[in-house]
């Protein structure tokens, strides 16, 4: 079963679900309950993607961890599932995104990853190319729920924008903001760097809807500043 994002529309439900990129294709099913008449499961179709595949090289130790690593990157993958798994009151304004920094967009969302010949998790957001020191901004308003430095995504700042929708700023040089923090849109929250597990200065822009990693470009101006539908 999937946690849809459920919102009014006039009088009608709107309801968008966030889709892990390990959702099988084919059917799948949402659960709607506390309606009058009890609860009624919906059935949809999920279609195949393909993504590309980008080799990377980067020092070895980053690849063929240690034990000391294999259980740090374990309680940190713990720490960031428990705060995508927020779902948080009120609704956001709207799942219109400002983008955190202008720059060159490059390693798309689902790009099977390979580091060093080998294969890893696929890319589970957006990599936007600026120099170091550039200021990173709040891509909508929020609160800070979390901020640390992780073995793979470096100095990161995750923000709770309300319902489910939480967005991931990795690889920063600096943090500028604290946990439990209210920002706006547009508030700097850190800057550009290449800490973590990184070939260069870049951000890594992440997504998560319902508890999964989705594409950041459904929620960002078209590249060039034309607006999404």
């Amino acid at each position: 079963m999937l946690m849809p994002r459920v919102g009014g529309q006039g009088r009608e439900w709107l309801a968008i679900v966030g889709l892990p990129l390990s959702q099988p294709p084919g059917l799948a099913e949402l659960r709607v309950e506390g309606l009058p008449q009890g609860a009624i499961t919906l059935k949809f179709s999920v279609r195949p993607a393909h993504y590309r595949s980008q080799r990377l090289k980067v020092p070895p130790a980053q690849v063929d961890l240690s034990a000391a690593d294999l259980a740090r990157v374990a309680a940190e993958h713990e720490r960031i599932h428990a705060a995508v798994a927020a779902f948080s009151t009120p609704l956001p304004a709207t799942l219109q995104l400002a983008p955190p920094i202008d720059g060159p967009r490059s390693s798309s969302f689902g790009l099977r990853r390979f580091f060093n010949g080998v294969a890893r998790d696929p890319h589970s957001g957006m990599d936007i190319a600026a120099p170091a020191g550039t200021p990173v901004r709040a891509a909508a308003d929020g609160v800070v729920s979390d901020t640390g430095s992780y073995f793979f995504n470096g100095n990161t700042v995750l923000i709770d924008h309300g319902d489910g929708l939480i967005t991931m700023y990795c690889h920063l040089s600096r943090i500028d903001v604290r946990s439990g923090q209210s920002v706006a849109v547009g508030d700097i929250i850190g800057a550009v760097g290449s800490t973590g597990r990184a070939t260069g200065p870049h951000l890594h822009f992440g997504v998560a809807l319902n508890r999964a990693f989705v594409d950041p470009a459904l929620f960002l101006p078209a590249a060039g500043g034309a607006s999404r539908p």
